[in-house]
């Protein structure tokens, strides 16, 4: 069997025990040779910590894969078989200032949903183009994984702007299936969801187990208080009558769409009354604690405590899909890819997040066609705005990314919506060139 190289962007991320975990349990049917950590000078203290916990982890399983700390990514690039992304540019403070200006507005702020999420995107874009260079050069015939959030506008950017193969990923649907089978108490090969949407925007439109239809259950399940979140999402309790009209299962992230007075309310208590601060500054905690953990050089397997972090789940999906990649397995994945006709009414060329064949050429969708007007409009909405500011990303057209925040659903005006824009690009200005003379202007 061919040995496997594989690179990971964002090497020193506190998610990285999550996906060497992965490959170390897959390694009869994944036989990776070289694993390259890859992170920026600015990071280097975060990837020898954990890239020395990955190097303990591999000793401890005993396979024959090595685990190479660098900051050369075109070397770790070079002759890559996959490419995968996972990196935040501008840390964690950065995500701070995402979730902060929304709410002097009075709108959402979150790190991958409405203004937040289009700044980190737009602080992603070019770094995303420049990765997608090497890889187009060094590695031609790689896949590029993308886990780097906000995970569809980021996929979609790469599949309309580079000829790079590009899956996108995300946990929120394994982990939807894990919730669902957490709440019936049965294992989670036993439930199936068939899911449809975008990143972040996935409904499942019908649940199953053991083939049959139990979606009605599990909406009564919801209506009467059973949990079903991630780690960043506060838990707010869904209305009987609206999940009954709805008649879908509505993913975590819908709640900052269908409750968003609420969740508004939620971030502003959490950091005027309760002092906790935004989501990334309770995960700066958790980060520093983690980093003490994986310090210990007696550790050498993932550490549960990781869990807090919100990225569960995210090895058992991403390494899994390489692997279907890998040896042509024709499995089912919930991954981003094209459209290409699979959702009636949305263009062909954007990106959504559905149920796919996965196989040695690909990720290939399987038929959706028409949508519910429940949920048609919606997508629609936050897709305008997906390609909106993927145009302005590349661009760096201030009057596309105008364009983008003013349609997005959780921005009010377009009164608001220039003061956001105007706001992100003067507190992000060292991280957006493409933007360069019009920050210039606004300062």
């Amino acid at each position: 069997m061919k040995k496997l190289k594989i690179a990971i962007i964002g090497g020193g991320s506190s998610y990285t025990p999550e996906i060497i975990e992965g490959f170390i349990k897959r390694y009869q049917e994944l036989p990776v040779r070289e694993i390259h950590l890859v992170d920026i000078p600015e990071g280097m203290w975060k990837l020898e910590i954990v890239g020395a916990l990955a190097q303990r982890m591999v000793k401890k399983a005993g396979v024959d894969m090595k685990v190479i700390l660098t900051t050369d990514r075109r070397a770790a690039i070079k002759d890559a078989d996959f490419v995968t992304t996972q990196f935040r540019l501008g840390g964690l403070q950065a995500r701070a200032r995402d979730e902060r200006i929304p709410l002097k507005y009075n709108v959402l702020g979150q790190e991958t949903t409405g203004p937040g999420g289009f700044a980190k995107a737009m602080r992603t874009i070019p770094v995303i183009l420049d990765i997608c260079k090497d890889i187009e050069e060094l590695a031609p015939n790689a896949w590029l994984i993308n886990f780097t959030n906000p995970a569809g506008l980021i996929t979609e950017v790469v599949e309309k702007f580079t000829p790079v193969k590009v899956i996108g990923l995300c946990n929120v649907p394994i982990g939807m299936v894990k919730m669902v089978s957490n709440i019936l108490e049965v294992d989670s090969s036993r439930v199936k969801i068939d899911f449809v949407g975008l990143n972040h925007l996935v409904w499942g439109q019908r649940v199953y187990l053991d083939e049959e239809d139990i979606t009605r259950e599990i909406l009564n399940k919801l209506s009467d208080g059973a949990a079903l979140t991630m780690k960043n999402i506060p838990d707010l309790k869904w209305d009987k009558e609206f999940l009954n009209s709805l008649d879908m299962l509505p993913c975590p992230y819908h709640r900052y769409y269908y409750m968003t007075d609420q969740i508004v309310e939620e971030e502003k208590k959490s950091i005027e009354k309760d002092g906790k601060g935004t989501r990334a500054e309770q995960v700066q905690k958790v980060e520093r604690e983690l980093f003490e953990l994986y310090k210990d050089v007696n550790l050498q397997e993932k550490p549960k405590e990781l869990e807090k972090r919100g990225g569960a789940y995210y090895s058992e999906a991403a390494v899994s899909l390489i692997s279907a990649i890998y040896n042509d397995k024709k499995e089912l994945h919930v991954v981003n890819v094209k459209n290409n006709g699979t959702i009636e009414g949305l263009p062909k060329n954007t990106v959504i997040e559905v149920v796919c064949v996965v196989d040695k050429i690909g990720a290939h969708p399987i038929q959706v066609g028409k949508l519910s007007p429940k949920i048609y409009g919606l997508i629609n909405a936050v897709k305008a705005y997906e390609e909106l500011a993927a145009e302005a990303g590349v661009k760096g057209d201030y009057n596309l990314a105008l364009q983008a925040l003013a349609v997005h659903p959780l921005v009010p005006s377009v009164t608001v919506a220039k003061k956001l824009l105007n706001d992100i690009l003067i507190d992000n200005s060292e991280y957006l060139p493409q933007f360069k003379s019009k920050i210039e202007e606004l300062v």
